[in-house]
C-alpha cells in the first residue's frame, strides 16, 4: 500500500484575517501523512479568476461558506479516496473534471484551492520534506529566498479607497540576504509611521498592514514614502526601491478613469503619461494593473513606453492563467506575472501559469491576497518554484508576518547553501540599469 494514497480529506470552516469565513481541508495519507490549507480571499479581483463560493443570505454578510464546505465534503473527497497525492497533476485533473467550467464556479474557487494546497502539504509530508525542498526536488530547481515585495501604505479596495493607488511599496535589491530585505524593511515601516504620526496622519492600518492614508493627493503619499526611505537612513534608489499596484481596474470608468482623490478623468494616454511622470521622478522599479484589465491597448502601451525600465506586472490582467500569460507576452503587453494559488483554482494551474512566463524571458512574483490566515503555503511556493520575489502584504499582522518568519526559517535550514534572489527579477529594468539615486529634496 502506497504511504502516499490518499485516505481522507475532511473540510471545515475557520476565519480569515478580515474576521471572514473561510475554507480549511485536511488532508490524510494512507501513511500517516496528513496536509492542511487555508483558502484565502481577495477584495480586488480580476473577473476572470476562480470564482468563491459564498453562501449569501443573511449571516456574515453573505460570505458563509457552508456550501464550499459540503462541496469538499461531498463530492471532493469521494473523488480524491485513492489517489496518489505525490502526482498533484493527477488529482487536480480529477477536481477539475468535477467543475470542467474555468473559474470553478460549482465547487467553489475556495474549496477548490483549499483542497489542492492540502494535497501538496500532504505529499511533502510523505516524503519526509518541508514542501519548499518537495517541489524544488520534483521539479528540478534549485530553490531561492524570494525579494520581497512589502507595502507600505494601503490603498484602493484594502483601505476604502481612501487612495486610488492599491499598494504603495518597497523592494530592497541592494539586500545582500533576505533577512537583511526584512531588516531594512522594518526601518522604512518604523519610519512611515513615524512621519505620519508627526503630521497627524496616523490612524491605523489598511487590510493588508500597511498603514492607513492619510493624503491630500496619490502623490502626496509617494512623497511620504521617500521621505520614510530617508527617515529609515536609506536612499531613495539605492538599496531600496519603490513598487506600485495601480490596479486601475478598481477605478475604471466608462472608457477612460477616475482618480477621485485627485478629482480628476483621465483617458488611457493621460494616466500612462501620469505614470510614466511618476517613474521619472520617483525611484520607481514595478508598476502593476496600470491600466484595466480590459484595456489591452493601453498594456501595449505602457510596455512600449516604459517595459524597459520597470517590471510591468499583469495581476487582474492575467489572472494567473497560463494561456492568457502565453497570450500577453505574444502581445508585448507585460514583463512579469503575479501568481496568485486561489486566482487558478489549483496549485497545477499556478505552477503552469509560473512556467509559461518564465518561458517567456518574465518575471514572476508569488502573491497572498488581502484576506490571509496563518497558511504559509506560498512561502514555500516562492522558495521551492524559484519565483524570484514574494508579495505577502505589510509587515504589520501575524497572517502577513507568519509568511515572511517561514522564509528567515528556510533561509536558515538553507545554511551556506541559501541563494538570495534580490536583484535578479529586476536585472533588465530599473535595478538592472544603475540608475542614480533619487536625494533629499529633489521629489518634494
Amino acid at each position: 500500500m502506497s504511504v502516499s494514497r490518499i485516505i481522507g480529506v475532511h473540510a471545515r470552516r475557520v476565519w480569515d484575517s478580515r474576521g471572514l469565513p473561510t475554507v480549511e481541508v485536511e488532508v490524510a495519507l494512507a501513511g500517516g501523512g496528513r496536509g492542511r490549507a487555508i483558502a484565502p480571499a481577495g477584495a480586488s479581483c480580476g473577473s476572470r479568476e476562480a470564482i468563491e463560493l459564498r453562501d449569501g443570505g443573511a449571516a456574515f454578510g453573505g460570505k458563509g461558506v457552508a456550501r464550499a464546505v459540503a462541496n469538499v465534503e461531498a463530492y471532493i473527497a469521494p473523488a480524491l479516496i485513492g489517489l496518489d497525492a505525490t502526482d498533484q497533476a493527477a488529482v487536480d485533473a480529477r477536481i477539475e473534471a468535477l467543475d470542467p467550467g474555468p473559474a470553478f464556479a460549482a465547487l467553489g474557487g475556495n474549496a477548490v484551492v483549499a483542497t489542492s494546497l492540502a494535497v501538496l502539504h500532504a505529499a511533502a509530508a510523505a516524503s519526509g520534506e518541508p514542501l519548499w525542498r518537495h517541489l524544488a526536488r520534483s521539479r528540478g530547481t534549485c530553490p531561492s529566498l524570494p525579494l520581497p515585495e512589502i507595502q507600505i501604505f494601503g490603498g484602493g479596495a484594502h483601505a476604502a479607497k481612501r487612495v486610488d493607488v492599491q499598494d504603495f511599496m518597497i523592494m530592497a535589491p541592494g539586500a545582500a540576504s533576505f533577512d537583511e530585505a526584512m531588516a531594512i524593511t522594518a526601518e522604512v515601516y518604523r519610519a512611515a509611521g513615524r512621519c505620519m504620526a508627526e503630521r497627524g496622519k496616523l490612524a491605523g492600518v489598511a487590510d493588508e498592514g500597511g498603514w492607513w492614508p492619510d493624503f491630500a493627493s496619490n502623490e502626496d503619499a509617494l512623497d511620504m514614502l521617500m521621505r520614510a526611505i530617508e527617515a529609515a537612513g536609506e536612499t531613495p534608489g539605492d538599496r531600496v526601491v519603490i513598487s506600485l499596484d495601480i490596479a486601475a481596474t478598481q477605478f475604471r470608468d466608462g472608457d477612460g478613469y477616475r482618480l477621485a482623490l485627485d478629482d480628476t478623468r483621465l483617458d488611457t494616454d493621460a494616466l500612462i503619461e501620469k505614470l510614466g511622470g511618476w517613474i521619472d521622478r520617483y525611484p520607481i522599479a514595478a508598476i502593476e494593473d496600470p491600466v484595466a484589465e480590459d484595456d489591452d491597448a493601453g498594456f501595449r502601451a505602457f510596455a512600449r513606453a516604459y517595459g524597459d525600465r520597470v517590471q510591468l506586472v499583469g495581476d487582474d490582467y492575467l489572472v494567473t492563467d497560463a494561456a492568457r500569460v502565453a497570450w500577453a507576452a505574444g502581445e508585448g503587453a507585460c514583463n512579469t506575472a503575479l501568481i496568485k494559488v486561489n486566482q487558478a483554482g489549483t496549485v497545477s494551474r499556478a505552477i503552469a501559469a509560473l512556467d509559461a512566463a518564465k518561458r517567456a524571458g518574465w518575471g514572476t512574483i508569488v502573491s497572498a491576497r488581502s484576506g490571509e490566515s496563518e497558511d504559509v503555503s506560498i512561502s514555500h511556493l516562492a522558495v521551492g518554484l524559484d519565483s524570484g520575489q514574494l508579495k505577502v502584504g505589510s509587515f504589520a499582522r501575524s497572517e502577513r508576518m507568519a509568511k515572511w518568519n517561514e522564509c528567515l526559517r528556510i533561509e536558515e535550514a538553507l545554511g551556506a547553501d541559501a541563494r538570495f534572489a534580490a536583484g535578479a527579477p529586476l536585472a533588465a529594468t530599473w535595478w538592472g540599469q544603475a540608475r542614480a539615486p533619487i536625494r533629499n529634496g529633489e521629489y518634494a
